[in-house]
């Protein structure tokens, strides 16, 4: 999301937390629902984008998702953070659409460990506070270049690599989603490491977490399908 829509939902309810918002989503508070899809949209879109290889099937997913999990908030209980929670259903319903298409994706927990060690490295991020237009622009294409390297690698290494480097999310969060041991993630995003630094060097593993943006239209239009869905099924109060 860009910083401006960030800011928008942080004026919106800066204090609110994910377990308040689903309070009120469980009382049929339509916008609850519509800010906790805000908040987390960007994670379910790239959680589903490890999985499916097509935005449009992705943000398709993420609609599915929502639905699934709204029928589902009485089962949450706190747990997990809320987005970890949302990103498992997404993962999912991700993986449920490749199988209906006859595609297997091997997500669970086999230790395929090959040579690799254990132990993740540190990232190297490159500080680009005083960068100039040209410095802009070469992001820009080593950005493309990113996003195009994950996007050619088996799921089974795109999906832990997008949560990990993409997202950011711990391994311990990745293993949530993914249902897998942290052992497996760590070896995952290891391979997923290695593959990309084959075909682009390491440096562009500094950009990643501005790969697969989801906000704007694609945001709006996911939010919106959702809230009519409820509300057309009672479910929620008109906005």
């Amino acid at each position: 999301m860009t910083a401006t829509f960030e800011s928008q939902i942080g004026s919106r309810s800066p204090a609110e937390s994910d377990l308040d918002l689903t309070l009120r989503a469980r009382g049929g508070d339509a916008a609850a629902f519509e800010l906790i899809m805000r908040r987390h949209n960007r994670l379910l879109f790239r959680a589903a984008r490890g999985i499916v290889a097509d935005d449009a099937e992705a943000q398709d997913v993420v609609q599915d998702a929502y639905l699934r999990a709204f029928m589902s908030l009485d089962s949450y209980r706190g747990d997990a953070a809320l987005g970890t929670w949302l990103a498992r259903i997404a993962i999912n319903v991700a993986l449920d659409v490749q199988r209906r298409k006859g595609r297997t994706v091997p997500i669970d927990d086999n230790p395929d460990m090959n040579d690799e060690t254990a132990a993740e490295h540190s990232k190297s991020f490159v500080d680009t506070r005083d960068e100039g237009p040209d410095a802009a622009a070469e992001r820009g294409q080593l950005r493309a270049l990113l996003q195009a390297a994950i996007e050619r690698l088996p799921p089974i290494y795109r999906s832990v690599f997008i949560l990990r480097a993409v997202e950011e999310k711990s391994v311990e969060e990745t293993a949530f989603c993914l249902g897998v041991s942290g052992d497996v993630v760590k070896t995952r995003y290891l391979r997923a490491r290695a593959l990309l630094r084959d075909a682009l060097g390491a440096q562009l593993e500094a950009h990643a977490n501005e790969a697969f943006a989801f906000a704007g239209e694609r945001c709006d239009a996911v939010v919106n399908r959702v809230i009519a869905a409820l509300h057309a099924q009672g479910l929620i109060r008109p906005r």
